[in-house]
């Protein structure tokens, strides 16, 4: 039992994920693999192992050093897991990265709230030939 680890208890105490329960739900919606097999939260996984954590839009690739169920400082994750991504995943990222909405051209999408404010200042009600006070103090 010593060398072996739950893998959603795993997977939280070594960092990947921030909670227990989110690490569970990633395991349960085939996210979590080994070997190309999906993991039950309850898996046991033995040091040596290579397991794969997909978040989108790449694939984690660790290798467990140590198996550990209690959470540990960010500064001993080297001797927990060994980071064995794919370089071709990084380079993913980093397209979506670039091609992310975050530099939308302007004009394009939703309008931002000052942009929203412009609009309405410009189709004033009035120009529909009511007012929209009036409106109200009819009820």
């Amino acid at each position: 039992m010593a060398n072996e680890a739950r893998i959603d208890k795993w997977l939280w105490a070594a960092r990947i994920f921030k909670t227990r329960s989110i690490a569970a739900d990633a395991c349960k919606n085939g996210r979590v693999t080994k070997n190309g097999m999906n993991m039950k939260p309850s898996h046991m996984v033995k040091e040596g192992e290579v397991i794969s954590v997909k978040k989108p839009p790449i694939t984690y690739s660790f290798k467990i050093i140590k198996t550990i169920e209690q959470r540990v400082g960010a500064k001993l994750l080297p001797e927990i897991y060994e980071n064995v991504t794919d370089p071709k995943q990084y380079e993913l990222l980093e397209m979506s990265r670039i091609s992310g909405f975050v530099d939308r051209a302007r004009g394009t999408g939703r309008p931002t709230k000052k942009e929203r404010r412009a609009l309405d200042a410009f189709v004033d009600p009035a120009m529909f030939g009511f007012d929209m006070d009036d409106d109200m103090d009819d009820e």
